[in-house]
């Protein structure tokens, strides 16, 4: 083997690892550690500015009770999320931010409505089984003890909290994590490792045992990706997951994913904690698998009439994930 030979070999070696032999960019793995890296650093740069902001304009206070705390974390999440996900989508995806659904169209509120809505009555029936089966206590409702202004500044201020986290959360998981998973390793292996890692991402939260908390969240993992399977749009899912939270915790008084809030209703759990979740909320137990098959039949039956495995004309042009079950020979791309 001659010397000119081995600085070319060592390029196609180097070129090969990074970049898709088939394309040039690079694979899937790699862009979606780095548009993670990019997310945390964009999140972390935001989180001083919005801090100052809610001081300064909202008086909000960051204690224990206080919804500031949560809503810096979900304010400065999306405002990282976003330009992260934009930038990723540009550069290195090579594709338009709008292929991972986010195009505008007569369905968008639509959509958004329905999953709101759908996810209103998982949540009417989980508290229906809870308080059926007597592992719940209602204790009252909220204006009892409360002022009218607290009461509507709180449903108001975390119905925001959770319209940020919703958005975020949908286009950093469903969005840009699923959708490269798919191109890369196929349908399937991209929809359990893309939920495994939300599951993972929800790990950390107060009151979480992983045990029972990583099934439960993988399971809403993927029917929140079936959301998006059944449109090819963001905009079920993310209608889903501000519905699921808004409902779960400030309407039936439910911890979310183990933080807690303002409540509509003051209850207390009383059932055992391998099936109402306990302090983590319902995703950490069973009760929350019959709310998911009805939300996924109430998904199917708003979605029947669409023809969600043809690629709209938007995401054809702009180049959005192929939904095949077969992975590229190249590996992740």
């Amino acid at each position: 083997m001659d010397g000119a030979s081995r600085p070319s070999q060592r390029q196609s070696f180097f070129r090969t690892l990074f970049i898709s032999p088939s394309e040039p960019r690079l694979r899937a793995g790699w862009r979606i550690l780095l548009h993670a890296g990019l997310t945390l650093f964009l999140t972390l740069a935001a989180a001083f500015p919005v801090g100052f902001a809610l001081l300064l304009v909202g008086g909000l206070s960051f204690s224990d009770s206080d919804p500031g705390l949560p809503l810096l974390s979900a304010l400065s999440s999306l405002l990282g999320a976003l330009p992260a996900t934009f930038v990723a989508r540009r550069v290195l995806d090579r594709r338009s931010f709008r292929s991972l659904g986010l195009s505008l169209d007569r369905s968008t509120v639509l959509d958004l409505a329905v999953g709101f809505a759908v996810s209103g009555i998982m949540l009417t029936s989980i508290y229906g089984i809870e308080a059926g089966a007597g592992w719940l206590r209602f204790d009252e409702w909220a204006w009892r003890s409360a002022s009218a202004g607290t009461v509507i500044a709180g449903t108001f201020v975390w119905l925001i909290i959770f319209v940020a986290v919703g958005i975020q959360e949908e286009i950093f998981s469903r969005g840009y994590q699923l959708q490269n998973l798919i191109d890369g390793l196929g349908i399937w292996p991209g929809l359990l490792l893309s939920s495994l890692l939300f599951g993972l991402l929800h790990i950390a939260n107060p009151n979480s045992v992983w045990y029972q908390t990583l099934p439960g969240i993988l399971a809403a993992g993927l029917f929140l990706a079936y959301g998006w399977l059944r449109t090819r749009r963001l905009w079920l899912p993310i209608g889903l997951h501000i519905g699921w939270n808004f409902f779960e915790g400030t309407v039936f008084g439910f911890p979310v994913s183990g933080v807690g809030g303002f409540r509509l209703i003051r209850q207390h759990v009383l059932g055992p904690e391998w099936i109402t979740g306990g302090a983590f909320g319902p995703e950490a137990g069973l009760v929350v698998l019959p709310a998911l098959c009805l939300g996924a039949a109430l998904v199917w039956l708003w979605t029947r009439s669409r023809n969600a495995a043809a690629l709209s004309p938007e995401t054809r042009r702009d180049g959005g994930p192929s939904l095949g079950n077969t992975p590229s020979r190249a590996g992740l791309e």
